[in-house]
């Protein structure tokens, strides 16, 4: 069974910065995709950041350069590095892998982390 566990999130002041982890389990043997999505309070849920096995990117317009994504494959572990935060970045932040295979080559779709929770805030 595959798990993702969500790790770094907290309470920033604006202008700082946060990173979030995001690690799989369950006897992986490939991640197609690996991402961060977030969810504010009465908004729709939105795509952060995703990262190929390849490491090829797509950000969203709303993080771009102050966010930044990156993935450890051997340890199917995936990063968001938050810096110049602002309070409209408040949400919870969603893991996702995509395409996952096991070593018994089962292959599973649309993995979710439970969520951290960032707030930005004075």
């Amino acid at each position: 069974q595959v798990q993702l566990v969500e790790s770094g999130g907290g309470l920033v002041q604006p202008g700082g910065s946060l990173r979030l982890s995001c690690a799989a389990s369950g006897s992986i043997f490939s991640i197609d995709t690996m991402g961060w999505y977030r969810q504010a309070p009465g908004k729709q849920r939105e795509l952060v950041a995703v990262i190929t096995s390849g490491g090829s990117t797509n950000v969203a317009d709303s993080v771009k350069g102050r966010f930044s994504i990156s993935r450890d494959n051997a340890e199917n572990t995936v990063y968001l590095q938050m810096n110049s935060l602002k309070p409209e970045d408040t949400a919870v932040y969603y893991c996702n892998a995509d395409r996952v295979v096991t070593i018994t080559r089962f292959v599973g779709y649309d993995y979710w982390g439970q969520g951290t929770q960032v707030t930005v805030s004075s």
